[in-house]
């Protein structure tokens, strides 16, 4: 019952990809249809979970100063670049899935924290980007971690306390969600 998990990154500034994502939201959850990527005959895996950060930005300037920055955070799933095995999905399997989708929500609330405690000056575009890459690493570092603690979900109390964790993790950056 191994899992697998890539975790694309994405900079966007202006207009997002037209590609089909699911952006995370706690009053739903995945399903099996929303992978619906064929999958990799060459994969161990029982399943992949493509997900993402999307980041955008806008300046507003007075002259060459800038003077405001909005921003946009948002986790993606991406169900075009997401499979599973139909004969060997299961809920256990799924929920573990699902966890991986909730882990990018946890990076994405973390950096909209980040951002928010940022100063508007003249370096805040190379401040931005210096905090897009550091959230991407440390979401791909929690993720395998994630999947080693958890054998890829084979480890069933681990995978509990995976979601435990997670649960309270969202819960206490509940204000930049």
């Amino acid at each position: 019952m191994k899992s697998l998990l890539i975790f694309f990154t994405l900079l966007c500034v202006g207009s997002f990809s037209n590609e089909e994502t699911v952006t995370w939201d706690e009053t739903s959850k995945l399903t099996w249809a929303d992978f619906k990527a064929e999958p990799d005959a060459e994969s161990d895996a029982v399943a992949l979970t493509a997900s993402g950060i999307t980041f955008g930005y806008s300046l507003k300037t007075a002259g060459k100063r800038i003077a405001a920055v909005s921003t946009t955070v948002e986790a993606h799933f991406y169900p075009n670049k997401s499979w599973y095995l139909k004969d060997k999905g299961n809920a256990h399997i799924l929920a573990h899935e699902q966890l991986h989708f909730d882990i990018t929500e946890l990076y994405a609330r973390k950096f909209r924290q980040q951002l928010a405690e940022l100063e508007v000056n003249q370096n805040i575009k190379a401040q931005m980007n210096a905090l897009h890459n550091a959230i991407n690493e440390a979401v791909s570092k929690t993720q395998k971690r994630y999947d080693q603690e958890t054998m890829h979900s084979m480890n069933i109390e681990k995978q509990k306390e995976w979601e435990v964790f997670i649960g309270k993790e969202l819960k206490a950056l509940d204000q930049f969600k």
